[in-house]
């Protein structure tokens, strides 16, 4: 197993949509075991693929309710409802928290790595963490779900942190 540099705002694979994943083989087993590495060095709570650089249609998350890791390739959105409005941060956006507004609940399925079908279904913290990875695998950064004012200023920092200024 290795731990990957994680790719940070500007990376153009981070507004990729990410391709889907035909075969779960041993590559595919191996990328996850990586990114759960990557994901608890970080630390973080979630990790898609796009994040270290690979445009495929994978994540693992793990919400601290004991159960520890879990991966979800290729998922799809199954539902959603109500809003929640958190304070959200993000690997890719190091060191920066802004108020987001997501739905309340998430229902996404997909497969696990024994190419089974697997649901994961939840409200507030969950539900935000498999909306903030879906987000990467459709190559949207969480400075999109900025309100306009809030996401000008937040690019503006960014822009000035990048130049040195």
């Amino acid at each position: 197993m290795a731990v990957f540099p994680i790719r940070t705002f500007g990376d153009p694979v981070l507004r990729t949509v990410a391709a889907a994943i035909d075969e779960i083989d041993d590559g595919v087993r191996r990328l996850v075991d990586d990114m759960i590495e990557t994901m608890y060095d970080a630390p973080g709570v979630g990790l898609a693929a796009p994040q270290i650089g690979i445009s495929r249609r994978v994540f693992v998350f793990d919400w601290a309710d004991g159960t520890g890791a879990h991966v979800m390739i290729n998922p799809v959105m199954v539902e959603t409802s109500g809003e929640w409005e958190f304070e959200e941060g993000c690997l890719s956006v190091p060191g920066r928290y802004w108020p987001i507004r997501r739905a309340g609940f998430a229902r996404l399925s997909g497969l696990d790595l024994d190419g089974n079908e697997v649901e994961y279904a939840g409200d507030e913290l969950l539900g935000r963490v498999l909306q903030h990875e879906f987000d990467h695998l459709q190559g949207t950064l969480l400075i999109e779900r900025l309100e306009r004012s809030v996401r000008k200023e937040a690019l503006r920092e960014l822009r000035d942190e990048a130049l040195g200024l």
